[in-house]
């Protein structure tokens, strides 16, 4: 009977694990967190830009404005990932 119980620790240990590692190799986490990086290189380069960067392309700051919506999709995807977590996959009973 203990051994029993040993095993079935083992399993829900393995269980949680595996919960764990794919909260953390979910992929909104991997793209919000490259969006929010880029975006602000891309803002720092807008912020930056020089007069004839901005009458290049017709008085817009390009790399300001994409950057600033890297920025918002990236923190939309780390906001959707914060509010809707992953859930364990189910265990099924054949498998205890």
């Amino acid at each position: 009977m203990s051994d029993e119980l040993e095993y079935q620790h083992d399993v829900e240990e393995l269980e949680r694990r595996s919960a764990t590692a794919a909260r953390l190799f979910d992929v909104r986490r991997i793209i919000g967190g490259l969006f929010v990086v880029y975006g602000i290189i891309v803002t720092i380069a807008g912020l930056t830009a020089s007069d004839a960067a901005l009458k290049k392309a017709q008085g817009i700051n390009l790399n300001l404005w994409t950057g600033i919506g890297m920025l918002a999709l990236g923190a939309f995807f780390l906001v959707w990932l914060r509010l809707r977590p992953t859930a364990p996959p189910p265990v099924a009973e054949e498998e205890r």
